[in-house]
């Protein structure tokens, strides 16, 4: 009886899951349509569609109104999660799949911020990188900028033969753990702004938290993944944890299902590097901040980093008391750059939040052996400081603030030489999909370009 009962979850489960994919390759195909890609796609109605008289009810009701055309590509989706499998070597048709999935399809737990200032705006003084242009004919890199002494040096896209027709300067890239730093810096603004004591402040009145290991710590363990959570927290290679989908969850069911009913003790302080541990961060700094988050958030992004179009933020549908921040954010190539600006910024003239940053990086820990040996090259670094990675191999007596996000996305700042580069990238692995970090990474920041 078990047995059967297990095929027929696992039956309902394999058709929900073939019932979304196909919901989206039809919300992928309409971007296709709507958008003029229509070489991609086999504009005749479909077989059932031309079963029905136009315009009678049965026609409307399967929206044969809308386009429902299928499309010409070789798409393999992954079926375990909605992300390109970290191993997966992908074909081009899939590559534009996913493209659309991270940077085009309707996020409903997104919500947008919009610019209100007039945006920072780039001095350029171009140059050309063959070396570059040869690896983005190959690799899921979408856009390359670096950033030297006040000027934009390179603005490349994908060719236009790869991804290219598919991008421009207002493309929203999906930050993945990039986010992570980004909500560091939120971090620095808040204690500046006094809703938060310091780093090394104890997070003791927050009750969605209480009772678990998180409580009472400081809050520089949370910013450096030293929390003592790796008996209960094990982010894997494609992305997924043993938490299950705790990113679409609010903190307070996390908590409820993992922390609280499983009486968690904290362990020894070490570096766990996952995705949790920021969630907490943000909803914590939205906990403190309450009705002046808006505010803050504007403050920031608005009035210092000067973005220019809008940022999609994540929010889950809970109840803002439960923990419903996401730390992941949607933002175009050239605010991304913006936003790195304005950290070194900050860094350089010593602001309050520079001196945060200072703080960060004095206070950075080494990462443990198997996680920098697992870990993409991208974000291979000897230590972790504050949501940042640091201590680039080849990058030596440099301070160098890196941000790093799942598909191969990379910013890395050099707070005192005023270099900076900013990669978006739809996948790497360590086969096809990887593209030369020395050379596009490690060696702009340390050299320097002419």
């Amino acid at each position: 009886m078990k047995k059967l009962l297990w095929i027929v979850v696992l039956g309902l489960l394999i058709s929900g899951n073939a019932y979304a994919d196909n919901r989206k390759i039809e919300s992928f195909n309409n971007w296709l349509f709507k958008n003029g890609h229509h070489q991609y796609l086999n504009t005749e109605p479909s077989e059932k569609c031309k079963s029905f008289d136009k315009g009678d009810t049965n026609w409307y009701y399967n929206n044969c109104d809308k386009f429902r055309g299928s499309n010409n590509l070789d798409i393999k989706i992954n079926p375990k999660k909605n992300n390109l499998a970290y191993q997966a070597n992908p074909n081009l048709d899939t590559l534009i799949y996913y493209l659309w999935n991270y940077s085009y399809k309707s996020r409903k737990e997104l919500k947008e911020f919009k610019p209100s200032n007039k945006s920072y705006e780039f001095k350029f003084n171009l140059i050309e990188d063959k070396y570059l242009k040869k690896q983005m004919k190959t690799k899921g890199i979408l856009s390359y900028l670096y950033y030297q002494d006040g000027e934009v040096l390179i603005d490349e896209f994908s060719p236009k033969e790869r991804l290219g027709e598919f991008l421009n300067n207002e493309t929203k890239f999906y930050s993945m753990s990039m986010g992570k730093s980004v909500t560091s810096y939120l971090v620095g603004h808040a204690i500046c702004d006094g809703y938060i004591d310091g780093v090394d402040a104890r997070v003791n009145d927050w009750p969605v938290i209480k009772d678990s290991l998180y409580h009472n710590q400081k809050l520089i363990n949370f910013l450096n993944m030293n929390t003592g959570d790796q008996k209960y927290i094990d982010e894997f290679e494609d992305g997924t944890s043993a938490l299950g989908l705790y990113e679409g969850r609010s903190i307070e069911k996390t908590m409820r299902l993992h922390f609280r009913s499983n009486n968690t003790k904290k362990s020894k302080d070490t570096y766990n590097y996952n995705g949790f541990v920021t969630q907490l961060i943000l909803n914590y700094i939205k906990f403190k901040t309450g009705e002046d988050y808006d505010k803050l958030y504007s403050k920031i992004f608005n009035d210092k980093v000067k973005i220019k179009h809008s940022i999609l933020f994540g929010r889950l549908n809970a109840a803002e008391k439960y923990g419903n921040g996401h730390p992941n954010i949607s933002v175009t190539r050239f605010d991304y750059l913006r936003l790195a600006k304005a950290i070194m910024d900050d860094y350089q003239n010593d602001t309050c939040v520079g001196k945060y940053l200072k703080e960060i990086h004095k206070r950075r820990i080494p990462k443990k052996y198997n996680e920098n040996k697992n870990e993409p090259e991208f974000n291979r670094t000897k230590s972790y400081g504050g949501q940042f990675h640091m201590d680039y191999p080849g990058l030596k007596n440099k301070v160098v603030f890196g941000m790093g996000g799942y598909g191969g996305q990379a910013i890395l700042i050099d707070m005192e030489n005023s270099r900076i580069v900013v990669l978006n990238s739809l996948h790497y692995n360590n086969t096809k999909y990887k593209y030369n970090v020395k050379k596009l990474l490690i060696d702009p920041i340390k050299k320097g370009m002419n």
